[in-house]
């Protein structure tokens, strides 16, 4: 698989996910409340819960764009936008986990480590410009001709 493919394809899975996610918040949010990981940080609070299901949609919006185009600003920022939120939200949950159980909280926070290093990976793989280059454009980033 070319980087390209690489960053097109995990630039899709982040943005997947933000889209279920978003989804998921915005027309189930009782349902996501009632998950383990969720549900054990009271109250309840519909406003922003719905608030957070519009945010994840408006990011899966720029990962749609970044796929879309594969132009590396917006790749990048939609990458390093993404990164932001998954660090924030690993450290709220790494301070909260007393009501977990010591599997439940080692997979949650493996879970969202994970969420952490996919986009740092893909951040490092998009760093260098590599993966925008075409063939044949003898590193200049312009298409031949």
């Amino acid at each position: 698989m070319s980087g390209r493919a690489a960053l097109r394809a995990g630039l899709g899975l982040l943005a997947g996910g933000q889209v279920v996610l978003g989804l998921w918040i915005l027309l189930l949010p009782e349902l996501f409340w009632k998950w383990p990981w969720v549900s054990h940080l009271p109250p309840y609070n519909e406003h922003l819960l719905q608030d957070f299901g519009g945010a994840s949609l408006a990011l899966a919006v720029v990962l749609c764009a970044a796929v879309a185009t594969m132009e590396r600003r917006l790749v990048l920022t939609a990458l390093v936008a993404y990164l932001v939120s998954a660090v924030a939200h690993l450290l709220f949950h790494a301070r909260h986990l007393e009501p977990l159980s010591a599997g439940s909280a080692a997979g949650f926070l493996a879970l969202l480590g994970a969420a952490v290093l996919l986009p740092a990976v893909l951040v490092w793989l998009a760093a260098d410009g590599t993966a925008f280059r075409e063939p044949g454009s003898a590193g200049t980033g312009r298409r031949p001709g």
